[in-house]
Formats: C-alpha cells, structure tokens, sequence
C-alpha cells in the first residue's frame, strides 16, 4: 500500500469515526433532532429532498443566481470607475443640448453609489433576523424581503442615497457648465465667469450650496422621520 493510499483511507476513516461520535452524541447525548440531527436523520432528510426534486431545483437556482453576479459583476466594475463627466459627450450626442442630457449625466453619477450601498446593506443583514423573521411567519422570500432585510438595510441605503444625491447635484453643475444645457445655475456661473462678473459668480456659489443643504435636510428629516422611527423606538 502506497503513502496516497494510506492518505486517503486515514481520511475516510477520519470521516467515518466523525460520523459514529456524532451519531452517538445525537441519539444518545441530545436525543432531540431539533436541536442536533444525527446522520442518520440528515441522510433520510437528504433522499428525501432529493427524489422530490426540492434539491435539485433549489441548486439549479443558486447556481443561476451565481452565474448571474459573475456575469454583472465584471460589467459594474469596469463602469462604475468612469467618471460621471466623461459621459457628457454621449450625453449630448444621444439627447442633445435638452434637460434630459443633464438628468442622464445625473442618473449616471448618482446610480452606481446607490446601487454599491444597497447591495452592501442587504449583504449585511445578520442571519439571525433572517431566522427570526421565519420563525415569525415570514414564509416567503418576499415577505422576508419586505420586513426583515428591507428595514434592517434602509439606514445604509438611506446613507448611499445621501451620498448619490451629493454627486448627483455636482454632476448637475459640472454638466451645466460644460454646455449640456442652455440655462440652469451651473451654467450660469459659468457664463457670468465669461462676463468676468465675479460676485454674480459668489452668488450662484452661495445659492447652489443653499440649495444643496436644503435638499439634503428634507431628505434627511424624512428618512428620521418616516422610514428611521424604530430607531427611535417609536411605532409606524
């Protein structure tokens, strides 16, 4: 018998005295399934699931969900570095000098730091809620969804929209004053530079944080107000 035999037989029979202790320890020790099933509880639980087809399916499923994240993942990477102003070109060219050429460049700058929180905050809803919602009745991937991951995500979603909007609103100026649009205080700021009338300069300075921090306070008293209340302890 060579040394890889040897190798692989002490395995089996690691695996095979783990199976008998915990065997042992499960029928005799536990004595309840609920709280640690034996072997032999999970390989019936497992030809079960099997000839039903229950299994299979449910693989089936995570390995789509699987291929679909390493088919998007890359395409996200690769765009989500791209400035949002290395899009005004495109963003003229396919609308032209129109509002909707602003809001493209807008969309683009405030899309990717939503979509990186949210998918951050559903990855980091703890098991346990998960589990607690489905001894409470949550019996559906929707429901779970709906009232345990969705509430327990919102803080760092809400975070990531803050984030979006910032972007978004420099994305709107920077695109104003790079010509996507006609009007607008970005590009009249920019304009008024032109015209070397620089306190009409300060002035759309001043209003465009003005404008900012009153966007970002009604948004903020909102998501406190409305979608925040359990962290207060008050009851919708």
């Amino acid at each position: 018998m060579n040394r890889q035999t040897q190798k692989r037989l002490l395995g089996v029979a690691a695996l095979v005295i783990a199976a008998a202790i915990w065997q042992i320890i499960a029928e005799y020790v536990v004595g309840r399934s609920f709280i640690l099933p034996s072997v032999t509880d999970v390989a019936s639980a497992f030809v079960t699931l099997l000839e039903s087809g229950t299994l299979v399916a449910d693989i089936v499923v995570s390995l789509e969900h699987f291929g679909i994240g390493l088919l998007l993942d890359p395409i996200i990477e690769i765009l989500r570095p791209i400035p949002p102003l290395a899009w005004i070109p495109f963003a003229i060219i396919w609308f032209g000098l129109t509002t909707q050429a602003a809001g493209f460049v807008i969309f683009v700058g405030a899309f990717f730091p939503i979509l990186t929180a949210t998918y951050t905050a559903f990855r980091s809803v703890p098991k346990v809620f998960v589990e607690a919602g489905k001894v409470l009745g949550c019996d559906t991937s929707f429901e779970l969804i709906r009232y345990v991951a969705l509430p327990a995500a919102i803080p760092a979603i809400a975070s990531g929209i803050r984030i979006a909007m910032g972007v978004g609103w420099m994305c709107l100026v920077a695109a104003e004053m790079f010509g996507v649009s006609r009007s607008g205080l970005g590009y009249q700021l920019w304009h008024n530079y032109y015209l070397h009338q620089m306190p009409n300069v300060v002035v759309y300075m001043l209003i465009l944080g003005l404008a900012g921090l009153i966007i970002d306070r009604i948004f903020r008293n909102y998501v406190d107000g409305q979608l925040l209340r359990w962290h207060a302890g008050e009851v919708a």
